[in-house]
């Protein structure tokens, strides 16, 4: 796997897990630390060529969210600083791309919501007529804007494997009727809720991800990251035109230029040009400053 974050120092904590873009440390019992890399992932494997800023950009982007959504569902973020569980230099080193967050039992679920047809619900509406086993109206093109957001769930694959989508009676069975119905309805509720909000900062949000986990006493906690470029699609607003595949501030400008090449989807992946790197750097910092309305400073 390519290195984590080059040029920080090595961390004094145990690692539990090296994901695809966040390690994960052991803060006692009660708490982690998770340090977004710079990798990028697409089609479930990772890229051998980071994108500089990208962990930075994921981290403060989550933090927005998740500060705007925590009245609307509890999430894992605390009011720690990295500084009471790393030594100065560590902490400084890692100031905008890590956190402190609760330790959590995850779901073995990704919570997907979609708002428009793209990417493999495009796929599978061209096979079917169908997004997820979910009948929709006939004639609807690339891009459209479906009649309701839809929500459509899939198993959480490890690295090196393929998510797949499952359906909610597939969802219950896993989980319990009880939690895949609080599953759905938080992910919907947060979805519309950040679709209006980036729908007036001329971003739509296309479809998005959640990951969610039980705390101690089996309350519903959302983990992980939520509306970046890494978990959502980001289209701008004014270029958004059904038939035709939108330009993006997230990593689809990546697949798309991999869908371009001869590759199997499979490890190893092709390295990406600079051009291609420098292009997914300013999408992401774009996404942050239109989300946010703050101006994206690269850490020197």
């Amino acid at each position: 796997m390519p290195s984590t974050v080059p040029d920080l120092p090595a961390i004094s904590l145990p690692l539990l897990h090296q994901g695809k873009v966040r390690d994960v440390y052991a803060v006692a019992d009660r708490h982690l630390l998770l340090v977004a890399s710079d990798r990028l992932s697409a089609f479930d494997v990772i890229l051998p060529d980071a994108i500089p800023g990208k962990g930075e950009i994921l981290t403060q982007l989550s933090s927005f969210w998740f500060a705007r959504t925590a009245a609307m569902q509890p999430n894992h973020m605390t009011s720690m600083a990295l500084d009471e569980v790393l030594p100065a230099a560590q902490a400084r080193a890692l100031q905008r791309r890590a956190v402190l967050v609760k330790r959590l039992q995850p779901l073995p679920v990704e919570a997907i919501v979609r708002g428009y047809l793209i990417g493999s619900g495009w796929n599978d509406y061209q096979r079917s007529g169908q997004l997820c086993g979910m009948a929709l109206p006939p004639d609807l093109r690339l891009a459209d804007k479906l009649p309701q957001p839809l929500f459509t769930p899939s198993s959480k694959a490890a690295a090196g494997a393929h998510d797949e989508n499952i359906s909610f009676r597939q969802l219950q069975n896993r989980i319990g009727n009880e939690l895949a119905e609080q599953v759905r309805d938080a992910s919907l509720a947060l979805y519309m809720h950040a679709c209006s909000y980036a729908l007036d900062r001329g971003i739509i949000i296309a479809d998005c991800k959640f990951e969610f986990g039980l705390d101690e006493h089996q309350n519903l906690i959302l983990m992980d990251e939520i509306f970046t470029p890494d978990a959502s699609r980001f289209w701008p607003s004014d270029a958004w035109l059904p038939g035709h595949n939108p330009p993006s501030y997230d990593k689809q400008f990546v697949r798309d230029y991999l869908e371009t090449l001869n590759w199997n989807k499979q490890p190893p992946a092709p390295s990406l040009p600079a051009d291609i790197i420098t292009a997914t750097q300013l999408r992401y910092q774009r996404a942050y400053e239109l989300l946010t309305g703050n101006k994206w400073e690269p850490t020197e």
